[in-house]
């Protein structure tokens, strides 16, 4: 399974169990090598969200079985450590939450332009390449023609596919008469984009907290969760081309403020209850 299965897999429409895990797996165990959590300081720190002990112990087993956590037992206790396949979907969301953003303002104006005709027989290959291709932030501008701004990798899909003989990836430019401008609102669902963002707001952009939550360990992981899903559904689309009062802006400065506001509490409240092995 690549890594960008296990990413469309991990994160899906709504607030899931696993997506829930991922958060935390991010912050309490990404980087610390080695260190495990017992599952029964997990549910309880996953009961403050509302999840039931069976959901979260469901959760763990079937992420062992998908190899993203292995287990270790010391006495009586069962403890979770992440894999080095976990470390990697860990690590690809650590760097489009910090690094890459939600705001494309570095753009050189090139395009990753993948082509590709596949025949009726092949029509479901078809469909998976075309999913994985949106997944990955880029958006069909004709029939077997996608781009999506910047260089981007799609080797691991075109192998993982068997399509290296049926595909042309390619760096591009617009050339006149071809606008950029015109590639983005053509090739991209600007409505849905800026839609998704002002939900984030919605749900976010109070001064009070939310009040089905009990405290800031619980809105840390469900912010954190919340917005991985926003950028990991984002093509990162260039900044200059996208319409005035853009609501990705101002969604990642309300998530940069509220994750610094609850990140002391939540890591105190997290010492509280988990138990780890070094």
């Amino acid at each position: 399974m690549t890594l960008s299965d296990e990413i469309e897999q991990a994160q899906g429409a709504g607030v899931r169990p696993q997506s829930l895990m991922f958060s935390f797996l991010g912050i309490y165990l990404l980087g610390r090598d080695g260190a495990a959590v017992y599952s029964g300081s997990v549910i309880d720190v996953f009961a403050r969200l509302g999840l039931s002990e069976e959901a979260v112990r469901s959760t763990l087993t079937r992420m062992v079985k998908r190899g993203l956590l292995a287990r270790r037992r010391q006495g009586r206790k069962m403890y979770f450590g992440l894999t080095e396949h976990a470390t990697a979907v860990l690590d690809d969301g650590r760097r489009r939450v910090w690094e890459t953003g939600a705001v494309n303002r570095d753009w050189d104006g090139t395009w990753t332009l993948v082509g590709f005709s596949l025949p009726d027989s092949r029509r479901s290959t078809r469909h998976d390449l075309r999913s994985q291709l949106a997944w990955a932030g880029f958006g069909p501008v004709q029939s077997g023609m996608w781009i999506a701004p910047g260089t981007r990798d799609v080797g691991g899909i075109v192998a993982a596919l068997g399509l290296r003989d049926h595909v042309t990836v390619l760096a591009a430019r617009a050339l006149a008469p071809t606008e950029s401008a015109d590639l983005v609102r053509k090739a991209f669902d600007i409505d849905q984009i800026a839609a998704r963002y002002l939900a984030f707001l919605d749900r976010w952009d109070t001064t009070r907290p939310m009040p089905a939550l009990p405290d800031d360990l619980a809105r840390q992981l469900l912010l954190h969760t919340d917005w991985l899903q926003l950028v990991r559904q984002d093509p990162h689309l260039p900044a200059e081309h996208l319409p005035p009062g853009w609501p990705a802006i101002r969604a990642e400065q309300v998530f940069r403020e509220l994750a610094r506001a609850y990140e002391r509490p939540a890591a105190a409240l997290a010492a509280a209850v988990l138990d780890e092995l070094p």
